[in-house]
């Protein structure tokens, strides 16, 4: 049995990505027809790791400007969702080996400035680490959102 890859591994591991498609007969109906990048995971972990302190992004500012890149329709919401999330496991594991300049996953955000409960250390360490950038933390029910994320987003 192989050894199982390390993030790092997984975030370099490129297939045959970037690649575009026609979007999916199944997915017109929420997406549209045209096409869709499926993203390498480096690319993704590019985007994010351009971020600057006090700035943030969303998964869909993500998947825009990929489709962009590629001259497609849309970034590949499954995809870009999941890489964005090798991507933070990578930077923390990165960390953890005692590294720098790791990719400053949590300045990422869901759609609605919504903090990704699946990163490294949860919804308590992006807490912390946005707060120490300046930003403010409200709850919405079971979810933690950036307040007025929107003035801190990337252009």
């Amino acid at each position: 049995m192989p050894a199982k890859k390390s993030w790092r591994e997984k975030l370099e591991d490129s297939r045959d990505l970037p690649r575009v498609a026609k979007i999916p007969e199944k997915m017109t109906q929420k997406w549209g027809a045209g096409t869709l990048v499926i993203p390498a995971p480096m690319e993704v972990n590019d985007i994010m790791k351009s971020v600057p302190e006090g700035k943030l992004i969303t998964i869909n500012q993500i998947r825009e400007r990929l489709a962009q890149k590629h001259q497609a329709t849309i970034g590949c919401p499954m995809t870009t969702g999941i890489f964005a999330s090798i991507a933070a496991h990578a930077a923390n594991e990165a960390e953890l080996a005692g590294e720098g300049d790791t990719t400053p996953y949590w300045r990422t955000l869901k759609s609605g400035g919504v903090i990704n409960e699946k990163y490294p250390g949860g919804i308590d360490k992006q807490k912390i680490l946005l707060q120490l950038e300046g930003h403010t933390i409200v709850q919405k029910g079971k979810k933690f959102v950036v307040k007025d994320f929107e003035k801190s987003l990337v252009g």
